[in-house]
């Protein structure tokens, strides 16, 4: 039994489609509007660098509505141009370039013997069960501990010099680090690993020539968090009795309410952080371009 007329007539468009291909006409431009929203998709590079940046203007524009405005007390707040103003002088003096050596020193101090330690660690305790049951349950259980509990034994144990901030930073990255490395071995496909001992691969030679160079990529990811982290800690590590290091003239400021001047701290920090945490990221394309 066919349609009847009155109904074909109904269901057959102007254009000669049907309702199901209109209804897909009306749906396909709605799915190219959000394919930006889409989960992992890609955006275009300029687009990408557009809403980076767009994300620092807000930031400004909220902080120059909040300044200028005087809806927030200057001491407080202060405006943005007083901050780039105070930004060149303090950048213009020989003593604010000694206190940004002293930290970078610290920083990657710390970070270097987390590394040390950490690393070799991790891939103890993501390789072997036995490494695992060892290791993980007491770093699980230390890295709950903040950083600055430690601070009154490491004065004990290390003294007030270089070695005290050091281990602050240390302790504040090292057990993040033999977890997550832990983890990126794991990462590593098991097939690689079976493979590699039908091929008659000794277990050493297994781990030497498979199992490491497979997880570089994602321990330089982990290293790069890790330094990210390490910054973090720099302004805890120079609270232990110092008169040197950029957390030091932070505190310093803090102290004389010189609000600029702690902005230019943080941002000088902050910028630090960034650069150094572009330079792994260009270091990790050029050594892993297949990432």
């Amino acid at each position: 039994m066919g349609m009847p007329k009155k109904l074909m007539k109904s269901a057959v468009l102007p254009g000669g489609g049907n309702p199901a291909e209109s209804e897909l006409r009306d749906v396909r431009p709605r799915n190219r509007k959000s394919k930006h929203w889409e989960i992992h998709r890609d955006i275009h590079q300029r687009l990408f660098l557009m809403l980076s940046l767009g994300s620092f203007l807000f930031v400004l524009l909220l902080w120059s509505l909040l300044s200028y405005s005087e809806a927030v007390n200057q001491t407080f707040l202060p405006k943005p141009h007083q901050v780039v103003v105070e930004f060149f002088q303090l950048l213009g003096t020989s003593i604010y370039w000694g206190h940004i050596g002293i930290s970078m020193f610290r920083v990657t101090a710390g970070f270097l013997l987390a590394c040390a330690i950490g690393i070799p660690l991790g891939i103890f305790a993501g390789t072997f069960k036995v490494g695992e049951a060892i290791v993980e349950p007491l770093m699980e259980f230390v890295r709950y501990m903040p950083a600055v509990a430690f601070i009154p034994l490491i004065m004990v144990w290390a003294g007030i010099g270089e070695w005290a901030k050091v281990l602050v930073i240390f302790i504040g990255s090292f057990f993040q680090l033999v977890l997550m490395v832990a983890d990126n071995t794991r990462k590593v496909p098991d097939d690689l690993l079976q493979a590699s001992y039908t091929l008659g691969g000794s277990r050493w030679q297994v781990i030497e020539t498979v199992l490491i160079p497979s997880m570089l990529p994602s321990l330089m990811n982990t290293l790069r968090l890790i330094l990210g982290w390490a910054w973090t800690y720099l302004v805890v590590a120079e609270l232990v009795a110092v008169n040197s290091g950029l957390g030091y003239a932070i505190m310093k400021a803090q102290r004389f309410l010189n609000t600029d001047q702690i902005f230019v701290g943080i941002i000088v920090i902050g910028l630090l952080g960034l650069i150094s945490d572009r330079i792994f990221a260009f270091v990790n394309k050029r050594l892993f371009p297949w990432v």
